[in-house]
């Protein structure tokens, strides 16, 4: 089977008083139909990865392909228009839009790749209602729960059928119960055309994943497959 993310030497640096090597010829291979679980302490790089993998960043050193294609850099334009057309992005904080409506903040990540607000509104209607939430459509996010306001998140994240999900921490603040119902959604997502990725602190998600990475050094090694 061809990978359909592969990295390649990939080393991360930050320059402040002095030189933070966070990522270290890191090299793997990711396919699609999987979702992989990254687990490591806190520093070990995780975020700065997924933040490479959805080319909010860049390497130092090192290159990004998607089905073989290498990623230019240099072309924001065109990066920017790859993430929205093709990478849904869920945050522990979930960083909704706070003067936006919980229906607006799901429809306007769809409007990102086609202008079509009707069709967006249908389909964020459609997403909410299919994680319980048609009762909140017009609810603001600090009229919302944790656990709620999680959910919009997912849904943002997905409404443009994203190829590769990455989530960071998507449970990370949040209580055992609602975090398992979140998780579920995200297991849920799994299709055979879709990669998911993403990064943990608890074991017993992470040990639900199909492969779970362990983060250390600042390169990765596989624990189970």
């Amino acid at each position: 089977m061809n990978s359909f993310l592969q990295l390649k030497n990939i080393s991360k640096h930050f320059n402040t008083d002095k030189k933070i090597k966070v990522l270290k010829k890191l090299s793997y291979n990711f396919n699609k139909g999987n979702i992989y679980a990254l687990m490591g302490p806190s520093g070990s790089g995780k975020s700065t990865l997924l933040n490479l993998i959805s080319l909010i960043d860049r390497p130092t050193i090192g290159s990004i392909q998607f089905n073989k294609n290498i990623v230019n850099f240099d072309n924001k334009k065109k990066n920017d228009l790859f993430r929205a057309n093709n990478i849904g992005i869920i945050y522990q904080q979930n960083n909704l839009l706070p003067d936006f409506t919980a229906l607006e903040n799901v429809y306007l990540a769809s409007l990102s790749i086609n202008n079509d607000k009707d069709t967006a509104v249908i389909k964020a209607k459609d997403l909410l209602s299919k994680i319980g939430l048609s009762n909140r459509l017009n609810h603001f996010p600090s009229q919302l729960s944790g656990g709620e306001s999680q959910r919009i998140a997912i849904a943002r994240a997905i409404i443009n059928d994203p190829e590769i999900i990455l989530a960071d921490e998507p449970t990370g603040s949040l209580d055992l119960n609602t975090a398992k119902e979140i998780f579920k959604i995200l297991k849920n997502l799994k299709k055979t055309n879709r990669l998911i990725i993403f990064a943990t602190h608890n074991r017993f998600f992470a040990n639900k994943a199909d492969c779970l990475l362990e983060m250390t050094n600042g390169s990765v090694k596989t624990i189970n497959a």
